[in-house]
């Protein structure tokens, strides 16, 4: 890992962010590429998905729409200790999902008006499940709990067919969607799949959803947002981030660890260390070198690791590194500091927050309670990780009786006539008016 040295310096957001740069390139191509193929899944439908199926996948002639006999086989050959993880995974995840299902709330404006703002679950759901170069029965849990808790009524589940299981899609993934009751799966992957849930193939049953959910590559991602407008969509979860502030008291063993971790995703994760602490950047460096070549995915993580979007960077001390994070805003952010606690109330821009020695990002991939879809690419500025609260839609209903409309009805005229729209009032006055 390349090493940045930022002390001495008082940089601006602009500068800080251009200090680390993320795959701006890739994901370019990513957007151009991902809209050709939704546009064709769109137009073409299942001859699409066939030609795309044998180009990327390397499968033929398999059943997109996975037959019931999948679902119950792969289900019945589950190991038991993989079950028993996902079934507390399950537990975990339910649990931390009901938490952002809100309450109806009455709002009582005066005698007569009222408005209840409550929470609606969209009808159907689309979730994607990635199975590049891993297999993520935890992104079933994940997509699949946070739509049930919210709940959405109709799940339809999409993943790529695999060619080492003649063109099945991976049973534990199909074990991991058998266990949660989710009937409808599709052995589909990449930005077809996304295109395919969003605008729906009639010749293989599958009808459009409301909401597009789940991670995947930058593929993945430019594909929700060429999407986006025909459904909702969550955040776009691209190659996986994490970022770690770490002082002189981090170990660096366990600092080393988690970057590899998430490098271990794929040649554009990006693992970034911010630290005050020039002992323990080189301490960590010297770790993330031998650690890395003897993990069992060390090319792929070399790759990552000395990519552009990964490197130690060092500053004056934990302001700046805050100031960095804050600007950076990464999917996953990880507390290596005295003070831990208070230091997660200052960075308020992230995907996810991990304080302490004990709260790896892998925690939170797994069994945390919490959610890994998160969002990539600075996006949590702005935008949440998948939660239930994913699937809902905020919807306001108004009841005003006679006596309460009566009261306002002078100042709905008067707007109306201010904004040149005499129709407005005069439904208003209607109300009134002797038949």
């Amino acid at each position: 890992m390349r090493t940045i040295d930022l002390r001495g310096r008082r940089l601006s957001t602009r500068e800080l962010l251009a200090a680390v740069p993320r795959a701006a390139a890739a994901r370019a191509e990513a957007l151009e590429v991902a809209a050709r193929v939704v546009a064709d899944v769109r137009d073409r439908g299942e001859t699409s998905l066939r030609e795309q199926a044998e180009k990327f996948d390397g499968v033929s002639g398999h059943a997109i729409r996975v037959p019931e006999a999948h679902l119950v086989e792969a289900e019945a050959a589950l190991d038991h200790t993989r079950r028993a993880a996902l079934t507390e995974a399950i537990r975990r995840v339910r649990e931390g999902s009901a938490a952002q299902v809100p309450d109806p709330r009455t709002t009582q404006i005066g005698p007569g008006a009222r408005i209840v703002q409550r929470w609606q679950p969209v009808t159907r759901a689309g979730v994607y499940v990635p199975g590049g170069k891993a297999v993520y029965p935890s992104s079933v849990v994940m997509n699949v709990v946070a739509a049930q808790v919210a709940g959405v009524s109709d799940v339809a589940l999409a993943s790529p067919a695999q060619r080492d299981h003649d063109g099945r899609v991976h049973p534990t993934i199909l074990a991991a969607a058998r266990l949660l009751g989710v009937d409808e799966v599709y052995a589909i992957g990449g930005a077809g799949a996304i295109a395919a849930l969003a605008y729906g193939v009639p010749e293989i049953g599958l009808e459009p959803v409301d909401t597009v959910t789940g991670p995947g590559n930058n593929f993945v991602a430019a594909a929700k947002r060429a999407v986006a407008g025909a459904v909702g969509v969550d955040s776009e979860a691209g190659a996986t981030e994490i970022l770690i502030l770490a002082d002189d008291s981090a170990q660096p063993r366990l600092v080393a660890a988690d970057l590899i971790s998430q490098a271990e995703h794929d040649e554009q994760a990006a693992a970034v260390l911010v630290t005050d602490s020039e002992e323990l950047a080189a301490r960590v460096a010297d770790e993330v070198h031998s650690a890395s070549s003897a993990t069992l995915h060390a090319e792929r993580i070399a790759v990552a690791l000395s990519g552009p979007q990964s490197a130690i960077v060092l500053v004056d001390d934990l302001d700046e590194a805050v100031a960095f994070s804050n600007a950076y805003a990464p999917e996953h952010l990880e507390l290596h500091t005295a003070g831990a606690d208070a230091l997660a109330q200052r960075c308020v821009n992230a995907g996810a927050i991990f304080v302490g020695d004990h709260t790896p990002v892998s925690l939170g991939d797994y069994l945390a309670g919490s959610n890994h879809v998160l969002p990539t690419s600075g996006q949590a500025r702005y935008a949440a990780g998948l939660g239930a609260y994913t699937f809902l839609r905020p919807q306001q209903v108004v009841e005003y009786d006679r006596a309460a409309l009566q009261e306002v009805a002078a100042h709905i005229v008067t707007l109306a006539d201010a904004e040149v729209l005499p129709a407005h009032g005069e439904a208003v006055q209607a109300r009134f008016d002797e038949v």
